[in-house]
């Protein structure tokens, strides 16, 4: 948003439909994207998102405050012209899930990722149809199955505004599996986001917390639901 004027120049927002979708309008004139492509939303939802946005601008604009003008510029500008590149960088996240490498100790740690991460894994088997099996240590274990192919190709069925939001999900919680499970809502947003924060919460619970660690967190955490609702707001 860099090369978008920083004064509030316009007085009225509206949203309208659009071939493929919906536009949303300053003054009447169709809002683009930095890259000068036209914004086109695929539901009225997103629309609506977007267009409050920009009426809660006041005297400059603060792209901070944008979220959903943001993903969505994403989408069009980014995810659209390297589709396939950004579907295959979340694919490899298959390979080396977090939810697959697993505490050498101690024993209680083990125990903890076994019991609330085994059961994620049990549902991408039974809902993506996709084994992925758990080690022990940090070495590279490749998986003997064709389970990361199948996840690759759900990856790429994904449309670029929902590969947009699904980039965050995945790349936040470090965990291919928690971002299926976060589009499948399989569990509520919050308690898959804390699945990806097992191990920090534990080291918090033998050290302590680090008042800049959770500082960090919490920035990502809200970015990490915020990718969930644009995931949502994507879907016709």
């Amino acid at each position: 948003m860099s090369s978008w004027a920083k004064k509030v120049f316009w007085k009225t927002v509206t949203v309208e439909d659009v071939e493929d979708g919906f536009t949303v309008k300053l003054d009447g004139r169709n809002l683009k994207t930095p890259a000068k492509a036209a914004l086109v939303l695929p539901t009225r939802e997103m629309a609506n998102a977007v267009a409050a946005e920009w009426e809660a601008q006041v005297d400059e604009i603060n792209p901070l405050s944008m979220p959903t003008t943001r993903s969505a510029n994403a989408s069009i500008d980014k995810v659209a012209i390297q589709h396939a590149e950004v579907a295959d960088m979340l694919a490899e996240y298959g390979g080396t899930d977090l939810l697959c490498y697993r505490a050498t100790s101690p024993e209680e740690l083990i125990e903890r990722q076994a019991q609330q991460w085994d059961p994620v894994l049990d549902w991408c088997a039974e809902t993506l149809e996709a084994r992925l099996k758990p080690v022990s240590g940090v070495m590279f274990v490749s998986q003997d199955s064709d389970a990361p192919d199948r996840l690759r190709a759900r990856v790429h069925e994904m449309t670029n505004f929902e590969l947009a939001a699904f980039h965050d999900l995945v790349s936040l919680s470090g965990s291919l599996i928690l971002g299926f499970a976060a589009t499948h809502q399989m569990r509520p947003i919050e308690d898959i986001w804390t699945l990806s924060r097992l191990d920090e919460s534990w080291q918090e619970e033998l050290w302590g917390e680090d008042e800049e660690a959770v500082k960090q967190a919490e920035i990502k955490k809200e970015a990490f639901l915020h990718a969930d609702r644009f995931y949502k707001m994507s879907r016709k």
